[in-house]
C-alpha cells in the first residue's frame, strides 16, 4: 500500500488495521490453523494412500508430539516473560508511549503465535492419537505435518534469537518510533491537509460538528466526508487534525448548507476519537514520542545525553523526509472538504523545546540541536527556515541562562551564528 493510499484510506479499514496489530490476532490465526492441521491429518487419511517405507517413522509421531508439547510451553513462558520484562524496560527507561510500537512488533507476535500453535498442534495430535483417531495413513499425514511445524519452529526460534539482542533497548524503540513517525510525515508532505483543499474563512451559518466523547482524534474517514459532501451538496471545514483532543465544546468541523441531524451524526462518524493517540495520520504524536525518549535520557536520575543526541538524528531525519515528500506533491483530491496545514512551530516545539528545556546546561546537546535546526533550514528554506530561527533563538536563550561556564556560551553563540548568517 503506497503513502497516499494509506493516509486516505477509509475508517473500516484502519480498523482492521488497528485490529491486526493486536498481539492475540496471530496468535489466535495460528492457533487454529495448527488445531486444523492436526484434525485434518485424521479426516484426510481415507483418501490419502498409505507409504509403508515411511510407516515406522510415522510410528514414532507420538513421541515427537510429546517433546514439542512440553518444550513449546516452556519456550512460549520464558518468551512471555521477555517481552513483559521489554516491555517494563521501555516504559521505565524510555517513554510509555513506546510500548505500543513493541506490542505490534511482528517478530515478536510471530513468534509468540507459532509456539502457542505448535504447542495446540501438539495437544490435538497427542489427544487423536490416545483416542485411536489416527489410521496408517493418518499417522503418516501427522507425521509430515510435524516435520513442517518443526520447520516453522526452527526459523521463528532463529529469528526470535536475533531479535532478542535488541528488543525493548533503547536504540531499537528510538529506530521504531523514527519508523511509524517518518511515513505520516510522508503522508502529510505528499496530501497536504489528507487531500482536502486550504482553509478558508467558516461562515457564521456553518454548523458545527463536536464529539459525544472526550478523547483523541485519532483517524479522519476523508474518503467518506467527501461523499457525504458531494451526494448534499455541503462543504465541511475540518478544523481539528488527528491528534486533537476534543470535548462536546470544541467543533471538530463546520458544516455549510443544509444539514439534519442525522446527517450531522453520519459526518461525526467519519472522525474516530480514543482514550491514546495513533501514529497513522498524526505526524506530530511520532515527534512528541521522540523528545519524551531524549527527555527521559537527559533526567538527573539517567544522565545519558549521548541518547539525546541520537534521538535529534532521528528526528532531523523524520523532518528532512516531510520536506523531500512536498517535492512530490500530489493534488489536492476532495474539493468540497477544506482544513488546515501543519503548524511547523507548533512541530518545531513539539520535538525541539523539551530537548532543548531539559538539556540547556549540556553543550552536547545544545551543539547537536543547533546542527539539526541548521540543517533544516539550509535543506528546506522555505518550509523550515523561519521555524528553525525562532526555535534556534529560544534554546539559545534557555542554554544561556543554565550554562555556568563561559566558554559553553561562546560556543553556542559562534555555533548558533548560522540564524544571521547570509
Amino acid at each position: 500500500m503506497d503513502l497516499l493510499s494509506t493516509s486516505l484510506i477509509g475508517r473500516g479499514a484502519w480498523l482492521l488495521r488497528k485490529w491486526s496489530r493486536q498481539i492475540w490476532v496471530r496468535a489466535s490465526l495460528f492457533s487454529v490453523a495448527a488445531v486444523a492441521i492436526a484434525v485434518f491429518s485424521a479426516l484426510a487419511a481415507p483418501y490419502i494412500p498409505a507409504d509403508l517405507e515411511i510407516k515406522l517413522a510415522a510410528d514414532s509421531v507420538g513421541g515427537i508430539l510429546n517433546i514439542l508439547a512440553s518444550s513449546m510451553l516452556a519456550v512460549t513462558t520464558f518468551s512471555l516473560s521477555i517481552m513483559v520484562s521489554a516491555y517494563s524496560s521501555a516504559t521505565s527507561n524510555v517513554t510509555p508511549h513506546s510500548t505500543k510500537l513493541l506490542l505490534s512488533d511482528s517478530v515478536a507476535q510471530n513468534t509468540l503465535a507459532t509456539f502457542i500453535g505448535s504447542f495446540l498442534f501438539s495437544i490435538v495430535g497427542i489427544i487423536g492419537l490416545a483416542a485411536g483417531l489416527y489410521s496408517d495413513s493418518g499417522r503418516i499425514i501427522l507425521f509430515l505435518a510435524t516435520l513442517v511445524v518443526i520447520l516453522i519452529i526452527t526459523a521463528a526460534l532463529l529469528r526470535w534469537i536475533e531479535q532478542l539482542g535488541k528488543f525493548g533497548r533503547v536504540g531499537d524503540t528510538i529506530d521504531r518510533v523514527e519508523a511509524a513517525t517518518t511515513p505520516p510525515l510522508r503522508q502529510w508532505g505528499r496530501t497536504h491537509r489528507l487531500g482536502a483543499q486550504p482553509a478558508v474563512p467558516v461562515p457564521d451559518t456553518a454548523r458545527p460538528i463536536t464529539a459525544k466523547t472526550v478523547g483523541h482524534i485519532q483517524h479522519i474517514d476523508m474518503e467518506k466526508l467527501a461523499k457525504i459532501a458531494d451526494a448534499h451538496d455541503l462543504t465541511i471545514h475540518i478544523v481539528a487534525l488527528p491528534g486533537a483532543y476534543i470535548h462536546a465544546r470544541r467543533p471538530m468541523a463546520f458544516v455549510e448548507g443544509r444539514v439534519d441531524d442525522e446527517r450531522c451524526d453520519t459526518i461525526m462518524a467519519c472522525f474516530s476519537t480514543g482514550t491514546d493517540r495513533e501514529y497513522d495520520q498524526d505526524p506530530r504524536f511520532g515527534l512528541i514520542v521522540l523528545s519524551e525518549i531524549a527527555s527521559r535520557a537527559l533526567s538527573p536520575a539517567v544522565n545519558d545525553p549521548g541518547t539525546a543526541i541520537e534521538v535529534v538524528g532521528a528526528g532531523l531525519r523524520a523532518l528532512l523526509a516531510y520536506a523531500e515528500a512536498c517535492d512530490e506533491r500530489a493534488e489536492n483530491r476532495f474539493d468540497r472538504l477544506h482544513g488546515p496545514n501543519l503548524d511547523m512551530d507548533d512541530l518545531f516545539n513539539a520535538f525541539f523545546n523539551p530537548i532543548a528545556r531539559d538539556g540547556a546546561a549540556l553543550i552536547e546537546v545544545q551543539m547537536r540541536i543547533q546542527f539539526a535546526l541548521e540543517a533544516l533550514a539550509e535543506n528546506a528554506p522555505d518550509l523550515f527556515a523561519d521555524a528553525a530561527r525562532r526555535q534556534s533563538e529560544r534554546a539559545v536563550t534557555r542554554a544561556n541562562e543554565a550554562m555556568t561556564i563561559k566558554h559553553d556560551r561562546e560556543v553556542l553563540a559562534k555555533r548558533a551564528e548560522w540564524r544571521t548568517a547570509g
